[in-house]
Parts: structure tokens; sequence; C-alpha cells
């Protein structure tokens, strides 16, 4: 059974879809053999590559909300998160380009490394505050999870996996996914959105 999973390393919600598909997969009776696939998608595409902003004032300016409300929001997430044993720490964070980061999650692909980068790429960001937009700390974080430091930094100083990234765009259009995670099943069952495992659960006995 194949699950594509389009999501973004900058998404909140992206994370704890994972861990809650996580479990909806170990509470089936006689789990599946489940091949996650995960695919490329952007929330803030238009963001510079060269650098990095406050992701508070890109949520406020994006949303209209106040600065209190900005916080309620984050305290309210990082709750959401903690129940699903991930440590949040979401004051201070900055966003940007996440394009270069899916190419990492490509590359990793290719080694049987995709859930290692993923899940290190997604705690760098939410838990440590580290970047996951500059090359010299993308590469750091790709050899935490395995993958070769040289070859990482040949393929970020050039274009590699970028035709790969673009192709999970398209076909997120293609879908029209307007929101992530998005979870397509096989080819058959579409879930949008972090759901509960118990939803993911009966999704995939349906499919199964």
């Amino acid at each position: 059974m194949r699950v594509d999973v389009w999501s973004d390393i900058v998404c909140p919600w992206c994370y704890i879809g994972k861990r809650r598909f996580e479990r909806a997969i170990a509470l089936l009776d006689g789990p599946p053999a489940v091949e996650v696939v995960h695919r490329a998608f952007q929330l803030n595409p238009g963001a510079p590559k060269d650098g990095a902003s406050s992701r508070r004032a890109h949520l406020m300016s994006k949303y209209g909300w106040s600065a209190p409300q900005a916080d309620a929001m984050d305290a309210r997430m990082q709750q959401v998160a903690a129940a699903e044993g991930l440590d949040y720490h979401l004051a201070g964070t900055s966003t940007g380009n996440t394009f270069d980061a899916h190419r990492v999650i490509h590359l990793a692909r290719g080694k049987g490394l995709e859930d290692a980068a993923l899940e290190r790429l997604y705690r760098a960001y939410f838990t440590e505050q580290r970047s996951i937009f500059d090359h010299e700390s993308l590469t750091a974080l790709a050899v935490d999870a395995g993958l070769d430091r040289e070859e990482t930094a040949r393929m970020l100083a050039g274009d590699g996996f970028a035709d790969a990234v673009r192709v999970d765009r398209q076909d997120a259009a293609a879908l029209q996914v307007s929101g992530v995670p998005f979870f397509v099943i096989d080819n058959r069952f579409a879930i949008s959105g972090a759901q509960s495992a118990d939803i993911f659960a009966e999704a995939l006995r349906r499919a199964r």
C-alpha cells in the first residue's frame, strides 16, 4: 500500500499529521506494509531563497492577527503537538523558502533515508529552532540523518532534484490541494488535514 503525503516542513500541522498517521498504522489489526512517500508542498513558495524572516510577523501579516492572537495560536499549537509527543518551541522561529529542504528529502529517498531526513528537519525546525533554509544548516542536518556531507553539499550547490520538487508541486495543483498535510492512499482515497489516528486507520482499512 502506497501513501503519498504532501506536506511542508514549516507546517506545524504536517508534523502532527505525520505522528497521527504513524499511530493509525499501529492501530490496525495486522498492519499492512505501507510505503509512505513524501511529496513537496510549499506554503510560501515566493519567499526569497537567500534568507529567512520572522515566522510570527509573516503569520500576523498573512492572517491579520494581532500580537496577542499570534501568541495564543502558538500556545494552542504547542499544546496540540505535546499531546502527540512533540516538543514545539514556536516563539522566535523564522520562516523562509523550503524548496532546498524538499530537495534534501528527495535525495534521502534514493538512499532509503527519507523518513529519517524528514524527521530530522521537522525536529530541527519545531523543537531546536534551527534553520532549514541555508545550505550549511541543511547539509549538517542531512548528515545527522545519515546522508553523505559532500554529496549533499554538491546537490545543494547545483539543481539536483529541483525538477522532482516541481513535479510534486504540479501534482498537488492537479489534485487541487490547497492545504497540507494531504494524504492519498493507493491513488484512491484522499484525506486532507491532520485527522485523528482513528480516521486515518479507517481509511487504511478501507484501502486494504
